[in-house]
């Protein structure tokens, strides 16, 4: 029978990746390492699972669905995790992610009581490295990290008591890396080569409607690809003639939801007030806090993503009252809430702001 702080252990790592995987189609763990009995694979929330021990299927004509690979501790039992990582490559699509589980390099002597007082099955970790150094290894084997979520810092949930600590602590700075692991979520670097089809282009206006023709006229020549939805704001906050760098940004790999800022550039006068501007900030650090995602501008209407990942956004937000609401909301960043930033600054006059970000969703 497993031990319940096992169980206890397991729930929440299985939780944490639930909270992914049951929007993705399909999760694949691949390499499971001696003592892994299977439990973290049936604990968590995905429409299918499977185990791999040999090569795993390809998958990279996906253009919809999306397969996560599992590496649960692979990494730590693992001299050669760039070459993995490389290995994995050929049967990844864009829309794929490798979510992995590694354990605290910095715990390591907790394991090794674990195994000495028999709480712990299977074999010492033998690679324990750090969160920069797997940074690094993605780099050279060419992902992205595109989430970082730190789990389980007291593996007993003693009366509640311990659950309460492990939803707490992740959000608590400095605190946060306290965790007996880590899940990483990195996805695979390469433009898209797709043929581009159509497009859908929503743009929010009250009031505005001479403006909707200019923000629209830049982005019909600009091609898209993969069934794009692309969101403007009538108030010209984002000029109209940048709309195609969102378009650049996905076409060339770097992002797959592209979020515009309004707050970045110089603006007119009276284009957002002391107030709103400070709320936007407000906004934006305390999502960057709560979701671990480092946000610019959380409130600006402008964006890029696919229709797959709009139709996930709908699916997540089901759990959060009323979602009748039928197209992309403005809330869509914190929804796709797996998600990394780089926000590059577009060289504007002082008329109005504008900048793109880059985000990849995970």
């Amino acid at each position: 029978m497993r031990p319940r702080w096992k169980r206890c252990f397991y729930d929440v790592i299985a939780a944490e990746i639930s909270a992914m995987t049951r929007h993705y189609d399909r999760i694949v763990q691949w390499m499971r390492v001696p003592g892994d009995e299977g439990y973290p694979l049936d604990a968590i929330d995905c429409p299918a699972k499977e185990f791999v021990e040999g090569s795993v299927a390809d998958h990279p004509k996906e253009k919809i669905e999306r397969t996560a690979i599992l590496l649960s501790g692979t990494i730590n039992h693992h001299d050669d995790i760039e070459g993995l990582l490389k290995e994995l490559k050929s049967k990844l699509s864009r829309s794929s992610r490798v979510i992995i589980v590694a354990f605290n390099p910095y715990l390591q002597w907790l394991c090794w009581l674990a195994l000495k007082w028999n709480l712990k099955t299977g074999l010492m970790p033998t690679t324990l490295i750090t969160l920069t150094d797997v940074d690094h290894l993605c780099k050279l084997a060419e992902y992205e990290r595109v989430r970082l979520r730190h789990a389980v810092y007291c593996p007993w949930r003693l009366l509640g008591i311990g659950s309460l600590i492990n939803a707490i602590m992740p959000a608590i700075p400095l605190l946060r890396h306290l965790s007996l692991t880590s899940i990483i979520v990195i996805r695979l670097l390469f433009p898209s080569s797709d043929t581009p089809p159509t497009s859908s282009i929503i743009v929010a206006a009250r009031n505005e409607t001479g403006n909707i023709e200019p923000n629209v006229e830049p982005l019909l020549g600009a091609g898209v690809t993969n069934a794009k939805i692309v969101v403007l704001d009538a108030d010209l906050t984002v000029l109209p003639e940048l709309g195609p760098r969102f378009i650049d940004a996905w076409a060339t790999g770097k992002a797959d939801f592209i979020n515009g800022s309004s707050i970045v550039s110089p603006m007119e006068g009276e284009a957002m007030g002391l107030l709103n501007r400070l709320g936007n900030v407000f906004f934006a650090k305390a999502l960057t806090w709560v979701l671990g995602v480092r946000l610019g501008d959380s409130l600006c209407a402008n964006k890029l993503l696919t229709r797959a990942d709009s139709d996930r956004m709908k699916a997540w937000r089901n759990g959060f009252g009323d979602s009748s609401f039928s197209s992309p909301p403005r809330s869509s960043v914190s929804a796709s809430s797996m998600c990394r930033f780089a926000i590059a600054r577009a060289s504007t006059g002082p008329r109005r702001s504008a900048a793109s970000a880059t985000v990849s969703c995970s």
